[in-house]
C-alpha cells in the first residue's frame, strides 16, 4: 500500500525517534495494540507482550458503572509483565469517569483513554462511544474531569465523524476541545461511523478510510501525541503512517496474524525482536498457560488467541482446527496445544521433504 507525498525516509525503522518521542506518552504511542471487546483480556496481553517489548497494550473497553460497582480485581487485575498498558473507559458522565479512573489509578495503568468511537447499539443506549463525536464539548468535560482527579496521560481515541457530519469540523472541533481540556494524546479511526444500519463490525469495514484527513489534523497540532488506526495490516503501512503522525495502531492484523508483532520491535523501533518465531512464542507462553491452569482457568481461555499464529505456514490450518476443537475439552492441558504446534511442524517438514526431492 502507498501514500502519496510518503516521504522515503518512511522506511528508516528508527525514523521520527528523535524529533517526535519528546514526552512519555509520545514515546509509547509509536505503536499499539487496539482495545477489542472480547478479545484484548489479560491472556491475549500477555501473550502479545511476548512478541513485543515496545507495544503500548489496551484493555478492552470497561465502562464507568463496571468499574464503580463491579468486581474491581478481576476487572482491573493485570500481570505487571502487560505494562505499557492503558485502560479504555467507556462512559459520558465526567462525575463517574473521574470516579473510575481513580479507582483505577492505583492498579498501574500508564494511560486512562475515553472510549468516543464505539458504534455499537449497546454502547450508544449508555450515551458513549461514537455517538459522543456529537457532543465535544462534553467530551472536554469528561477530559477534563479525569484530568483532575489522577496523574496519568488521559487520551481520546475517536472516529473521523458519524453520521451526517462533514469529517473536518467534527474532527478538528473535538480535537480542539479535546486539547483545551488537557488530552495527552489523539487516537484516530480514520473511517466515520454510523450510529444506525450498520453493524460493528460493518462500522469497521464499510465507511471509506481518510488517512489524509489525519495526517491533516497532526499538522495542524504538531505538540499533540496522534496515531492513526483503521485498516493497517502491514510494517510497510505502518512505516508509510509514521511519516506523518506519532504512532499507529493495529486491531485485527494482531489478532489474525500475531506473529506479526515479532516484527514490530526491530522494525518501527530498532531494536531485537524478544523471540524468535512463533514456535518460540509458544514456548514462552506455556509457564503462564501452566499457572493459568492450576488456577481454573479454562486452556481454551488462552490458546484462542493463538489461534492465528502461524498463519501463512504450512500446517495452519491443521493447528486451528484442533486447537480448537480440543482445548476447549474439560480437563484439556498444555499437551494438547503441543499437539496443535505438532501439526505445524510436520506439515513444515513434510514440505521440506518435498522441496529437496
Amino acid at each position: 500500500m502507498s501514500y502519496r507525498g510518503v516521504r522515503e525516509s518512511a522506511h528508516d525503522p528508527t525514523y521520527g525517534l528523535e524529533t517526535r518521542m519528546t514526552s512519555p506518552i509520545n514515546q509509547e504511542i509509536r505503536f499499539s495494540v487496539a482495545p477489542m471487546m472480547d478479545w484484548t483480556d489479560r491472556h491475549c496481553r500477555f501473550f502479545h507482550r511476548l512478541m513485543s517489548r515496545r507495544a503500548r497494550l489496551y484493555t478492552e473497553m470497561l465502562t464507568t458503572g463496571a468499574v464503580i460497582f463491579g468486581d474491581r480485581d478481576r476487572l482491573l487485575g493485570f500481570d505487571a509483565a502487560e505494562r505499557p498498558l492503558a485502560l479504555q473507559l467507556g462512559g459520558s458522565d465526567p462525575g463517574e469517569l473521574a470516579k473510575a479512573a481513580r479507582i483505577a489509578e492505583p492498579y498501574g495503568f500508564d494511560e486512562i483513554n475515553l472510549n468516543v468511537g464505539c458504534p455499537s447499539d449497546r454502547v450508544q443506549n449508555g450515551a458513549f462511544g461514537a455517538c459522543l463525536m456529537l457532543r465535544p464539548d462534553l467530551v472536554a468535560e469528561c477530559v477534563k474531569a479525569m484530568k483532575d482527579a489522577v496523574a496519568l496521560p488521559v487520551t481520546v481515541k475517536c472516529r473521523i465523524g458519524v453520521d451526517d457530519q462533514e469529517p473536518k469540523p467534527a474532527l478538528f472541533g473535538l480535537a480542539e476541545r479535546a486539547v483545551a481540556a488537557g488530552c495527552d494524546a489523539l487516537v484516530v479511526h480514520a473511517r466515520k461511523a454510523w450510529l444506525s444500519g450498520l453493524s460493528p463490525k460493518e462500522n469497521r469495514d464499510v465507511p471509506p478510510l481518510d488517512y489524509g484527513l489525519v495526517y491533516e489534523l497532526k499538522r495542524a497540532y504538531p505538540n499533540l501525541p496522534i496515531a492513526i488506526n483503521g485498516g493497517i495490516a502491514t510494517l510497510e503501512d505502518m512505516r508509510l503512517h509514521l511519516a506523518h503522525v506519532d504512532g499507529v495502531m493495529i486491531g485485527r492484523a494482531a489478532y489474525h496474524e500475531p506473529e506479526l508483532l515479532l516484527r514490530v520491535d526491530p522494525e518501527l523501533f530498532g531494536e531485537a525482536a524478544p523471540l524468535a518465531d512463533g514456535f518460540a512464542a509458544v514456548e514462552a507462553f506455556i509457564p503462564y498457560i501452566e499457572a493459568q491452569l492450576q488456577c481454573g482457568e479454562r486452556l481454551s481461555n488462552m490458546t484462542r488467541h493463538m489461534l492465528g499464529l502461524f498463519a501463512g505456514r504450512p500446517g495452519a490450518r491443521a493447528f486451528r482446527r484442533r486447537l480448537a476443537g480440543e482445548a476447549v475439552r474439560p480437563g484439556a492441558g498444555v499437551e494438547t496445544l503441543l499437539s496443535a504446534v505438532d501439526e505445524v511442524r510436520r506439515a513444515t517438514a513434510r514440505m521440506a521433504e518435498a522441496a529437496s526431492a
